[in-house]
């Protein structure tokens, strides 16, 4: 099958002091097929302490949750160091170099958006999204941070619910963790 899988949303929000990851649930083959509408990409990493959101292809996705669980361990759960390390790994390893992916990382203290490019970005006020339907989710859910009481897990919901509605790459299954 030569076709490509791609196809989702993750957003983060972190608010007085909760956070939240949610990710929606489509994979999408090709431009015009809808391949599995339940997909969970967000997961609880070191001993539910951490959480991840990953956006690109799941079996690149996959081996990266590993090697930053792995990490967090080597660092005692610092987020930050093992951040930077697994992007070091990935930009310097030849095998890693070539995996395909994105990933929101976060603890209760703070968030982070991993790439293989290097980057290790802290959003500026707690909110990131990756993926198709980012941009989307990002801009509804810096709105809704900004303009209603609503807790850091009923942001980010709302802001996967409203990018579903315009994102053809995002659905409307969304799986919500809370650090």
């Amino acid at each position: 099958m030569n076709s490509v899988f791609k196809g989702t949303t993750i957003v983060g929000v972190n608010k007085n002091g909760q956070c939240a990851i949610a990710g929606d649930g489509q994979v999408t083959m090709g431009e015009t097929t809808i391949f599995k509408a339940g997909a969970v990409k967000v997961r609880r990493v070191y001993g539910g302490k951490a959480a991840v959101g990953f956006a690109g292809s799941v079996a690149d996705a996959i081996t990266l949750c590993e090697r930053f669980e792995e990490k967090l361990t080597q660092y005692a759960g610092n987020l930050e160091r093992a951040a930077v390390e697994l992007t070091q790994d990935w930009r310097d390893d030849k095998t890693l170099r070539k995996l395909e992916a994105m990933m929101i990382a976060a603890n209760s203290q703070q968030m982070l958006i991993l790439s293989g490019t290097g980057e290790v970005l802290a959003p500026d006020d707690g909110v990131c999204a990756i993926g198709s339907g980012g941009n989307y989710a990002l801009a509804a859910a810096r709105a809704l941070a900004l303009h209603t009481g609503m807790s850091a897990a009923e942001i980010a919901r709302e802001a996967l619910t409203i990018a579903s509605s315009i994102c053809v790459y995002t659905n409307d299954h969304i799986t919500v963790l809370e650090l």
